[in-house]
């Protein structure tokens, strides 16, 4: 996607320390180099030289030592757990979003790092966006350290396919299905600027039909290599589902979220995000580029997200790519030529690949045109008549002509159900 955000946050407090997966960084807290430092916690003999950098890390714990990608693959609930010690996210203050400070929140652009090999030939504006796209036959490349993607994961292989035909995102028409209720608008802060992203509400395995988790992109929760987890991280569930803030009306807040605000008390990134980002670009990082948050209800009740939007959906890991036929992406794009009010969504159709890395899972890439500002928004498919997440959005292209997402393995897997259980 051209330009993708980050979350902006929210208002909606619970005073509970959250706990997060956070990734090892190459530097110590002090930003100095510790890569030949000793190191402990590291899970299931680790090699890996880089450790993890651990900024505000309680009770002076060791720095675990960042694993392969094969190592993180591995990770067990205890790996996880010793993980999650290193790094807390600082709840959400109740009250501290309003609708001007959304409503002037920026979108985040990471950069694309390289443009697509072999763009096929764009759809015509307004063609279908319910129409499937096609695209040529997959052409290996040798350029895969300067693509955007990744390769390995199910079905992966060491290929970058052809840029996908374009997609137009369209907005989602008001008021949305009752269906469509799980995606939302996300705020946070990044030092003392505002930021917008989305994010969908992701089933609990460990609390069936009670969820509390939220799904979107690691982009939006931590500053990536020797930065820190965002603050005032908030979830709005179906953000202007009523249009009251649509085209320039000037609506309330309680019109613009019929759900409230849902403030952050927990979040979790991968590894390798903390470790090695640069958010401001695409890299092999990308690959990773998943996040999950555990919010509060802002009335203080024990009703669950869930239950309150009246749905959730199920992530699907390790799916067969081949059984991908085709994708939906929706989020909230608010830099140009859209304005962060509408939910927008892009019926695309089978992803392509996109690698920077051979050792990491390829991630899916639609030709969908959608802008800073929707990272983190859920990527949809149909498994056995249900809708299921496989993906958020993650980077695209300075021309908004296309936007990639990460693949969800084993290491997504493991991370949402330790955050599923420890939460509970």
């Amino acid at each position: 996607m051209s330009s993708i955000s980050r979350a902006t946050r929210a208002a909606l407090g619970a005073s509970v320390v959250a706990l997060t997966m956070v990734v090892a960084t190459a530097c110590g807290p002090d930003n100095s180099d510790q890569a030949t430092a000793p190191t402990a916690g590291a899970p299931g003999g680790t090699t890996a030289a880089a450790t993890a950098g651990a900024t505000d890390k309680p009770g002076g714990l060791p720095p675990i030592k960042l694993p392969t990608a094969d190592e993180l693959k591995k990770w067990n609930f205890d790996d996880w757990d010793k993980w999650a010690q290193q790094n807390v996210v600082s709840p959400a203050v109740k009250g501290f979003w309003d609708l001007q400070k959304i409503l002037k929140a920026k979108p985040y652009k990471p950069g694309p790092g390289s443009q697509p090999t072999a763009p096929a030939t764009a759809q015509p504006t307004g063609a279908a966006p319910t129409q499937p796209t096609t695209q040529p036959p997959a052409q290996p490349t040798t350029t895969a350290s300067t693509q955007p993607g990744g390769s390995g994961g199910t079905g992966g292989g060491s290929q970058n396919d052809p840029q996908p035909k374009l997609v137009e995102m369209k907005p989602l028409p008001h008021p949305f299905a009752k269906p469509a209720h799980v995606n939302g608008k996300l705020f946070f802060q990044d030092g003392k600027q505002d930021y917008v992203c989305s994010g969908t509400v992701v089933s609990d395995p460990a609390n069936p039909g009670k969820s509390n988790l939220v799904w979107t992109a690691s982009h939006c929760l931590h500053g990536g290599k020797g930065g820190k987890y965002h603050t005032n991280i908030t979830f709005a569930p179906a953000f202007n589902s009523s249009g009251a803030v649509s085209a320039g009306k000037q609506g309330t807040l309680a019109d613009a979220e019929p759900y409230g605000e849902w403030g952050a008390v927990a979040g979790m990134v991968a590894p390798q995000w903390t470790a090695e980002a640069d958010p401001e670009n695409g890299g092999p990082w990308s690959q990773y580029d998943f996040g999950i948050l555990r919010v509060a209800n802002p009335d203080g009740s024990a009703k669950s997200l869930e239950e309150v939007v009246g749905g959730s959906v199920p992530v699907w890991f390790n799916a067969p790519r081949e059984q991908i036929a085709s994708v939906s992406t929706y989020g909230y794009p608010a830099a140009k030529p859209f304005d962060g009010m509408e939910l927008e969504h892009c019926e695309a159709g089978k992803p392509a690949r996109r690698s920077m890395d051979a050792s990491r899972p390829t991630m899916l890439m639609t030709g969908c045109n959608g802008s800073g500002g929707d990272s983190g928004g859920g990527w949809f498919t149909t498994k056995d008549g249900k809708q299921v997440l496989v993906s958020d959005t993650s980077i695209g292209g300075s021309d908004n002509t296309w936007e990639a997402g990460p693949y969800l393995d084993d290491v997504a897997q493991h991370a949402l159900e330790y955050f599923s259980k420890k939460s509970k």
